[in-house]
């Protein structure tokens, strides 16, 4: 007899609802107030009973044959490379647990590094970094990792500039206010459709096609800054494309045009800000003798000087949002142009006005924007452990490959401890993190690496331990954003081969480690589920709302939190006034010259914003011609999914997609469709060549998210642009990811294409007796 069960769950694209026969996922449906959900969500049959699932504990043959050598326990054989034995989870948790006394005991708990990267994609209560951290706590803490890849080195500056980071991850001025009082909307880096789709933490209704209608209905002039044409479609948008990594430039020589017209707003400047005559004496070329002109910044940008100085005209007198996608600090010296864009706001005096001011985000994840729910969700808290280390997570691979060495960041000097641990639950390093060889040398260093995961990703196949950890899927939980109205209940679906939640696993641990009653307080799941909405409960009301209890709500499978009618816009308590709403800056207003940062005395991040050439850009390119780009994917989040149908029509020839302009490609003999070597002195890898003009002449694009499958001669068979990209800290002052300064050179591929082989598990051999 056929069993059909239904169950709610919710991801990072978006809530549907599981549909499960004799115990296995067959298919999903959209969540029923989703207007426009993302099909995405049709791959998850797939991917929870893919062959590429951990099913059992696996240990790497060469960890167990390690040696102590020269005061190190030193594995045999290679990271990525070797086989595995799959073990008892009794066998595996021994293991786990023994070498994490070992190490602590032994050269002290910073010598362990607490790796997570899950974007809150599993819902509240498994969320992965919460969960490892809270474990690592209760063992006496851990060397972990702050910032992150996607906006590391801005949310480092702007609580010097603007108090806090609420312009990189608040609510953001509303669209409707916008829509009602904007004149122009320059979007650098575009307001991409395919960005919206995701969510940290999950939501219940996409809301892209909401903003392309009220922006279809207003006045708004949008004009999109960026090397694609395609970054702002389909709003009807007007393209200025620009070299890439040449922002900096372009904004400041639209101060230099407001200011030669007299047009810089003094009064708001004076009350709002401090430094701005600095900036403008920068500007002008004071300071170095270079006017920063539109003719200065055109050999920069590629744009021509008239099209600027008409750009900065036409800011004059209109009200003016500015915005920047997350990508564009993601580059060398990415502070600068963040810092250049609050500037040019303050000087258009737009800051806090209804649809004006300045955003970094827009077209980055769903829900900026979007009326400002805030939403109240709770996790495990992760109390942090006294005299823990954290460091820019960008900088991971230079902490495991150079322990001792010293590193500055954010006005500190730190040195990095020796890791002789690595324990990485959620996210995948070998996805997120630059120059993928590089941090394959790194991730041999360490005497043990562990890792949860429920697919064999390129971080998983460097591991020694693997514990096979259960999908959104295979657990309870409740799931939603801050900024989305939709609280969700998840529910359990199925269950596939051993795996276990991280709830469950670190519990295990902690009961043998000594820490048990730190970490799970002797709750159960259930337990804490019903602890976490009970605190959401009690926060929604205090504002007057009033929520189902827990088993109701289980029941539902939702809980709408009501939206306010009330449009909101960024800095308008500040700008109403500036005294009784001070920004938590030292001066309480917006420092466009900061004495903090002068103080750090920092080369490649002054005082205010400048213009510093990038190490790699085009306007050197020297024997690599083109510049690369690397985007989110449209068929998927970083690199979750990969693998399946959904993401599978994305790619040319079973490889991620390069795309290239027609001149470049003439230029080469590269047709569309065919299979290309994408090469710099760093790596290689192999692409699926699309030829299009939507992309400006000297750039190309290889969207992140294509699993790292490097072959026996080095060649990344995928399309995994990090084989590429550099791994060194934007500045000194933000040591964010700056894998968008890159440049490479493509060719034809000759010779027979080899297969992909991420997709298959790693061979497994019986244990020796």
């Amino acid at each position: 007899m056929t069993v059909r069960q239904s169950f709610r769950s919710a991801f990072h694209t978006g809530a549907f609802t599981a549909h499960v026969e004799d115990g296995k996922l067959v298919s999903v449906t959209p969540f029923e107030h989703d207007p426009h959900p993302d099909e995405s969500i049709h791959a998850w049959p797939e991917m929870v009973h893919a062959g590429s699932r951990v099913m059992r504990p696996s240990v790497r043959r060469g960890w167990l044959k390690r040696a102590e050598r020269d005061g190190r326990m030193v594995p045999e054989g290679v990271r990525g490379e070797d086989v595995f034995h799959e073990v008892p989870w009794d066998e595996a948790l021994e293991m786990v647990a023994g070498e994490l006394d070992r190490i602590r005991k032994t050269h002290g708990n910073e010598a362990l590094f607490g790796g997570s990267y899950g974007w809150a994609s599993g819902g509240r209560l498994h969320n992965a970094q919460n969960l490892t951290r809270r474990f690592m706590w209760s063992i006496g803490g851990c060397t972990t990792q702050v910032t992150n890849y996607s906006y590391g080195a801005g949310m480092t500056l702007l609580p010097h500039v603007l108090g806090s980071n609420e312009a990189i991850w608040g609510a953001g001025s509303d669209w409707r206010s916008i829509a009602a009082n904007c004149d122009r909307l320059v979007a650098f880096g575009g307001l991409c459709r395919k960005n919206w789709k995701v969510q940290s933490g999950g939501f219940g209704a996409h809301g892209f096609e909401n903003v392309v209608r009220i922006l279809g209905q207003a006045k708004t002039k949008v004009i999109n800054v960026s090397p694609l044409r395609s970054d702002v479609a389909p709003i009807e948008a007007e393209w200025l494309p620009v070299r890439p990594n040449s922002d900096c430039a372009l904004i400041l020589a639209l101060i230099w045009v407001v200011q030669d017209k007299g047009a810089e707003d003094r009064a708001f400047l004076d009350k709002y800000t401090v430094g701005a005559d600095r900036v403008l004496a920068y500007v002008r070329g004071d300071v170095d003798g270079i006017a920063k002109t539109p003719a200065w910044a055109a050999e920069k940008t590629g744009v021509p000087a008239a099209e600027i100085q008409a750009l900065g005209e036409d800011l004059i007198g209109k009200r003016v949002m500015l915005t920047a996608t997350w990508s564009l600090q993601r580059q060398d010296h990415g502070e600068q142009p963040f810092w250049a864009l609050v500037a040019l706001a303050s000087v258009l005096g737009q800051v806090g006005l209804p649809g004006g001011g300045v955003f970094f985000g827009y077209g980055s994840t769903g829900g900026f924007g979007q009326p400002k729910v805030s939403t109240p969700l709770f996790g495990m808290p992760t109390p942090r452990s006294e005299g823990s280390l954290g460091i820019p997570v960008a900088r991971v691979a230079d902490c495991l490959l150079t322990p001792g060495g010293t590193f500055e960041y954010d006005g500190q000097e730190m040195t990095f401890p020796d890791i002789r641990l690595v324990y990485w639950a959620g996210g995948n390093p070998f996805h997120h993190h630059q120059d993928l060889n590089r941090l394959r040398k790194a991730f041999q260093r360490p005497e043990t690496v562990i890792v949860h995961e429920p697919w064999w990703t390129g971080t998983a196949r460097h591991a020694d331990i693997v514990l096979p950890a259960t999908t959104p899927l295979e657990r309870d939980d409740y799931a939603g954003s801050s900024r989305d109205p939709w609280i969700l209940s998840v529910a359990k679906a199925v269950s596939v081969g051993e795996a276990r939640d991280d709830f469950a696993i670190f519990s295990d641990l902690a009961d043998r480690l000594g820490g048990g009653e730190d970490f799970h307080q002797g709750l159960d799941v259930e337990g804490w589920l019903r602890k976490l909405w009970g605190q959401t409960s009690a926060a929604l009301a205090v504002r007057g709302v009033n929520t189902p209890d827990w088993d109701t709500f289980r029941e539902m499978g939702y809980f709408k939190v009501p939206e306010p009618a009330d449009v909101f816009d960024l800095y308008a308590d500040f700008r109403h006034n500036p005294r009784a709403n001070k920004l938590g800056t030292p001066s309480g207003k917006i420092e466009l010259f900061s004495e903090t940062i002068a103080g750090f005395g920092y080369d490649d991040c002054p005082g205010h914003p400048v213009w510093i050439e990038p190490k790699e850009w085009l306007g050197k390119a020297g024997d690599w011609p083109l510049h690369m780009l690397s985007n989110q994917p449209a068929d998927k989040l970083h690199s979750q999914l990969d693998g399946s149908s959904v993401s599978q029509k994305a790619k040319i020839h079973d490889r991620a997609e390069l795309l290239m302009n027609p001149a470049d490609a003439a230029a080469r003999g590269l047709e569309d469709g065919s299979v290309v070597r994408v090469f710099n002195a760093r790596g290689a890898c192999l692409a699926g060549l699309r030829v299009s003009d939507e992309i400006m002449p000297g750039v190309v694009r290889l969207p992140t998210g294509a699993m790292f499958d490097p072959g026996p001669d080095g060649l990344e068979r995928h399309g995994n642009p990090n084989v590429l990209t550099r791994d060194e800290g934007t500045s000194r002052l933000g040591q964010g990811c700056s894998a968008q300064s890159c440049l490479v050179e493509v060719e034809a591929f000759t010779g027979p294409v080899p297969r992909v082989e991420v997709f298959d598990p790693p061979v497994f051999i019986a244990r020796e007796a």
